[in-house]
Parts: structure tokens; sequence; C-alpha cells
């Protein structure tokens, strides 16, 4: 089982799960969009074995606090408040589709932060057609993150694809295959653009980490210690 804990990082208070040995080596785990830390906790358990690990509820999900102001942009700042106030000097960071983004942001940031980055099924940051979605009946985030974080993932500011090549944290791509609800076609392009990066597809569909997280895991750990 995790713990749960809360940190204020500037204005905005973020829940966060963690795993494992508190003296282990650091990994910080960023969930999709509309989704919570609580998508992490079978593959929190695994690598908690192993590893310090810690999942956040992004800004305008689950249990942290729900802003009305939102990009992928504040999301990594938000990000690198937390390590600041957590102290943790270089981490892993696992991101998973718009947690992804955050990741490879982050990286392309503040590269001495991240040790070693893994994208789960994340959007490349190249324009693409505009998809409608529909609004849940149940929601446990702040709907307005949607439109918000979905407008920068569909027309991406170009700037993130031309500085994937800052990126210096040796990168594993995990792709979800023909069954992922996000297309496919582009994510090698991200990859050949990241230096130090590797590809691999677990053909289970988007959430890869929810439908496979005992192999997803253990590719994320051997990852880490390669």
């Amino acid at each position: 089982m995790s713990d749960h804990a809360v940190v204020d990082v500037g204005d905005v208070r973020l829940a966060y799960r963690t795993w494992g040995d508190s003296y282990g080596a650091p990994v910080v785990l960023l969930h999709g969009l509309g989704d919570s830390s609580a998508t992490w906790e079978q593959v929190g358990q695994v690598l908690g074995e192993e590893w310090r690990v810690y999942a956040l509820d992004l800004r305008g999900h689950g249990e942290s606090d729900w802003p009305d102001e939102y990009s992928v942009e504040l999301m990594r700042d938000d990000v690198l408040g937390f390590l600041d106030e957590l102290d943790l000097d270089r981490v892993g960071v696992v991101g998973h589709s718009m947690g992804g983004v955050v990741a490879y942001l982050l990286a392309e940031e503040h590269p001495d932060r991240v040790e070693r980055l893994v994208l789960e099924e994340t959007p490349p940051p190249y324009p693409r057609d505009w998809v409608d979605a529909q609004r849940p009946d149940v929601l446990d985030f702040d709907w307005p993150v949607s439109p918000a974080v979905r407008a920068q993932i569909f027309d991406p500011d170009p700037e993130w694809a031309e500085r994937l090549g800052e990126i210096v944290a040796p990168t594993l791509i995990v792709a979800g295959g023909p069954d992922s609800s996000m297309p496919q076609g582009r994510i090698p392009d991200m990859a050949t653009e990241i230096p130090d990066s590797r590809l691999i597809t677990i053909p289970v569909g988007h959430s890869v980490h929810e439908a496979s997280p005992q192999q997803f895991a253990e590719q994320v750990s051997e990852f880490f210690t390669s």
C-alpha cells in the first residue's frame, strides 16, 4: 500500500503517494490527463521494492489543488517545485501520456534534475488533427484542464520538438501498439530526436502501466539499472 502526503509548491498544494524505502534512489511518476496517482498503485508497489517512488496528483487532478489555471508548463514547474521542496536532486521520471509531456519538458528545461526518463504512450510534440473529447459524467479532475492541455498537445509549441535534442537523460519510450487510442506513427520520430533513447512496444493499448503493470515495472526497473 502507498503512503499519502501533501506539499505546498508556491500557491498550489500537491498530493502525492509514496512507496519503498525512504533511502532508496528516487523515482517520480506522472499520470495522464484525467487520471491521478492512484493509477500507479500496482507499478508503485513493484518499483518500491527497489526504489523510493513518488507519484504526484498533478494540478487540477485527484487530491491536489484545482487552481483554474492550467498548462503543461505550469505542471512542469510544479514538479520542479516538488523536487525542491522534498530535497530531491536528481530523479528518475516516468510519465504517462500528458505526464510524459510534462516529463520531457522538465528534462529539456532542467536536464540536471532528470537522471533517467521514461515516456509511456507520450504524445510526440508534432501537430495533429483535433479530436473532440466527451466530458465524463463523473469527474475526479477539474474539467477545464482537458481543453487547456489538449489544445497544447494537438498543436504543440514548436520549441518542444526543437529541444528534444537537448535531453541528456537516457530515455526509454514505451509505445502501446496498434490497440492504443493514441496515434503511433510519429513516436519513432520523437525517439530519433532524443539523443540517447530506446523505443519498445508493449502492445496492450494506451495505458500500458495499468494493463500490464508487472511487465511495465520490470522494463522500467531494468532500464533504470542498465
